[in-house]
């Protein structure tokens, strides 16, 4: 594994980590190699999760809302599992629907989770959302501003890419159909991350086995790619500091 940090941040320093995500499957795109390094190195992961991803299906006949609701639940569980964290909360939202959800009770629900775990950092979501799903955005927006209202104590992360990502892997989100709002992709020069994480083989075998654990939204993208090229899409990490001055929005 390698890594490129900000200032003087080395994984061993993140001694507590929160990752406060929309869906089932979110944190194990954009952040299981940075929970499965912070374990290895001893710290504390705790993960939050909004929805129980309920319509993410395009066949909603065969895979209904209570029942794919379920599948997802157990699925998150056990790729957590792998990388060893068991401090999981469910946010109780319906998949969707976050928008909708009064702000101030998400940020409540953020505030409370960030006052139980005294992370070292958070990571979640910028206010693109990556993809500029309206689920991941609301997030975002209660992440900063909990962040914001417990006196930024830790530091808060936000997924990102770079330009060298963007330009080798999008025409395959175009094609995927990934983007919802193609303007808001995020894109930081690695000059100005706060991590850039490499996974070595030993850690991207982990990772492919986390993501294979989401069976129900990766099984047909595995097929679909084939195995190495699925394996290297999300094989590094990227992640941004917000600043002090950071907005909800």
């Amino acid at each position: 594994m390698t890594e490129h940090l900000m200032e003087t941040t080395t994984i061993t320093d993140i001694d507590s980590l929160l990752g406060v995500w929309a869906h089932p499957d979110d944190e194990a795109y954009l952040s299981s190699a940075l929970m499965a390094s912070v374990r290895r190195a001893s710290g504390r992961v705790a993960v939050a999760t909004a929805t129980r991803g309920e319509h993410g299906t395009p066949d909603p006949d065969t895979w209904p809302p209570e029942k794919l609701a379920g599948i997802r639940a157990q699925e998150l569980l056990e790729s957590l599992g792998l990388i060893g964290v068991d401090d999981h909360q469910w946010l109780g939202h319906a998949d969707g629907s976050l928008t909708d959800v009064p702000f101030e009770a998400g940020v409540a629900q953020v505030v409370a989770l960030i006052e139980r775990t005294r992370p070292a950092v958070i990571v979640t979501f910028g206010p693109d959302g990556m993809t500029g799903h309206p689920d991941h955005q609301t997030v975002s927006a209660w992440v900063t501003e909990a962040w914001r209202r417990t006196g930024r104590s830790g530091a808060l992360w936000y997924a990102t890419t770079t330009p060298e990502f963007q330009a080798e892997w999008e025409d395959l989100h175009r094609q995927l159909g990934i983007l919802i709002d193609e303007e808001v992709a995020p894109v930081t020069q690695a000059s100005e991350l706060a991590l850039e994480l490499h996974c070595d083989e030993g850690l991207l075998d982990l990772k492919y086995q986390v993501l294979r654990a989401h069976a129900s939204q990766t099984a047909v993208l595995e097929e679909m790619l084939g195995t190495e090229l699925f394996r290297r899409w999300w094989a590094t990490e990227f992640f941004v500091a917000a600043t002090p001055g950071t907005d909800a929005g």
